[in-house]
């Protein structure tokens, strides 16, 4: 294996680049500017993360070859069967562990290893898309457990029958962000509905909006005029504030017309610390959104992230499949998907995967 993996991975670039930072991180002076420090100390953290799985790999590969090696020596034809039955289980070990890393490598976006505010909205239909809401939430929580993230509910509006109308995980881990900004855009659900007495097939709808928690450094300057900011009582199960004092806060800044809501914490302080990260990471999100915009203008592409734009279609009747239409990912098994089962759409998406052209969806009713 060389120093450079699939034409986009440099090793000898990323351990220049290291050196060079480590060695302005030994200077007597190093802490003086606190800002840069964190900066450098947060990109080697970065370019270890990169390096140290690269060179995992090259010793494990030489490992294998040695492995081979011995498997293809044995004279004895029992020994050698066992000896080759190893080989056949570390490749497949090898093999998934290197997609595994080259599936990283396409998570370089500058706040991809941050922790991500995931929101979920229901879209018009009423108790239908409050469901359909409700059953994306389960989903992605069950996804959240198994890929080793977790997760906290910032802010969630029940239905007013069934399921909710919103909800604000704040997801963490290492590379959440990164992951999860590929679910970002308009999920339909089609099926028959379990609310209609005469078992009419519906079409629901729910956003999903991904936005990465920042960093506290992050220049988004914010002025307090601008901000609308209320008080009110947490709801559901909690501790005894709940829904006796006015601990949850809601924010609106008034220019955008964004709002953020925060009920997780017991003490309105920390939900409104929380609400302003929130709404710092969206007008972030904002900034970076016109910027793609003007660049996929510039390139003639049109976004993809607007309400109305689905990016993925979840189908129980007339068949089973679950689609994403962006890259041609798909499924039959929808159950398994519903349960968490989602790594697909989202390794699919991440390595630029496109549907083919002239792709028909099934039709909507």
């Amino acid at each position: 294996m060389s120093a450079s993996c699939g034409g986009f991975f440099d090793v000898e670039k990323l351990q220049k680049n290291l050196a060079t930072i480590e060695q302005r991180m030994a200077a007597s002076d190093f802490w003086s500017n606190r800002e840069r420090a964190q900066s450098d100390v947060e990109e080697v953290s970065r370019l270890r993360s990169l390096i140290s799985p690269f060179q995992d790999l090259e010793r494990e590969i030489e490992d294998f070859r040695a492995l081979q090696q011995l498997a293809a020596e044995e004279s004895d034809p029992a020994s050698r069967a066992h000896a080759e039955k190893e080989v056949a289980i570390e490749h497949d070990r090898l093999l998934h562990k290197l997609e595994e890393f080259e599936l990283r490598q396409f998570l370089s976006g500058q706040n991809d290893r941050a922790n991500a505010f995931l929101t979920i909205h229901s879209g018009a239909g009423g108790t239908e898309s409050c469901d359909w809401a409700d059953m994306l939430l389960r989903m992605y929580q069950r996804w959240i457990e198994r890929s080793g993230f977790k997760s906290q509910t910032v802010d969630i509006q029940q239905g007013e029958e069934v399921g909710i109308k919103s909800v604000t995980l704040l997801v963490t881990g290492e590379y959440a962000y990164g992951h999860l900004q590929t679910e970002r855009g308009v999920h339909r659900l089609v099926r028959i509905s379990p609310f209609d007495a005469n078992k009419r097939r519906h079409t629901s709808f729910a956003s999903v909006d991904i936005v990465a928690e920042i960093a506290d450094t992050t220049p988004i300057e914010i002025n307090p005029a601008d901000l609308e900011i209320d008080t009110f009582r947490s709801g559901g199960k909690g501790g005894q504030n709940v829904n006796k004092v006015e601990t949850a806060v809601r924010i609106l800044h008034k220019p955008t017309g964004i709002v953020v809501a925060c009920q997780a914490e017991r003490s309105q302080g920390r939900n409104r610390e929380l609400a302003m990260k929130m709404l710092k990471a969206k007008l972030y999100q904002v900034e970076e959104d016109k910027k793609r915009a003007e660049i996929e203008k510039q390139y003639g592409e049109k976004g993809e992230i607007a309400w109305g734009n689905q990016i993925r279609s979840y189908v129980f009747q007339p068949y089973q499949m679950v689609k994403d239409h962006r890259t041609g990912a798909e499924t039959s098994n929808v159950q398994a998907v519903l349960d968490g089962d989602i790594d697909r759409f989202i390794q699919a998406k991440l390595r630029g995967e496109k549907a083919a052209k002239g792709e028909e969806t099934d039709s909507e009713e």
